[in-house]
Parts: structure tokens; C-alpha cells; sequence
């Protein structure tokens, strides 16, 4: 088993220094040391995009990234997208149609 290791990014916006497995995905990242749930783990494989967040500005499957390849990086999240109103049109068209069956994209 490998030592855990220092890693510091931005998520968000808002800087987060942490020390982890060099093992452990983005996804559970994420999810379990931020809280940040909107990230699901829906297929595993990233077919449905559930799990996707943006590294440096790319769309990113991140079950298959591993926390400590975000060194440095600016990573956003579905939480991030919604808080600065960047996808509010889109959720205000899904509630406006009903389309909200699974939550995934309208956490």
C-alpha cells in the first residue's frame, strides 16, 4: 500500500489542500472528502455523465482520474456550473418539462 500524499487544488473556486491514497479516484474525492454529491457514479464507465467535472477546462470522467493527476489544477464540478448560473437555463428547462426523473444534472 502506497503513502498517502499531499495534494492541493482548486474546486469551485476555493482552494482545498488535502493528503490522500495515491489510489483514490476523483469521483470519491469529491464526493466523500468535499460533500459535494452532485457528482454521481452512475455507470462507472462515464457513458451516462454523471460523473463528469472540468480540469483545466477539460470535460473530464472522473471514476477514472485519480485525485493526485488534479495537482494544481482548477477542477469544476456540477455544483460549480450551477452556483455561477452558467447551466440555468438548462435546469429551468428541464423543471419546466418534467425531465427531472433522476436528478443527475439538477442536483
Amino acid at each position: 500500500m502506497s503513502a498517502p500524499v499531499s495534494v492541493s487544488l482548486l474546486v469551485n473556486g476555493e482552494p482545498i489542500d488535502a493528503v490522500v491514497l495515491p489510489r483514490l479516484n476523483l469521483a470519491d474525492f469529491i464526493r466523500e472528502h468535499l460533500k459535494l454529491t452532485g457528482t454521481h457514479v452512475g455507470c462507472e464507465h462515464g457513458v451516462c455523465g454523471a460523473c463528469t467535472v472540468s480540469i483545466r477546462q477539460e470535460r473530464t470522467i472522473s471514476p477514472s482520474t485519480l485525485t493526485v493527476q488534479a495537482q494544481g489544477a482548477s477542477v469544476e464540478t456540477i455544483e460549480g456550473l450551477s452556483d455561477s448560473g452558467e447551466i440555468a437555463d438548462l435546469q429551468a428547462a428541464f423543471r419546466e418539462r418534467n425531465a427531472l426523473q433522476c436528478g443527475y444534472c439538477t442536483p
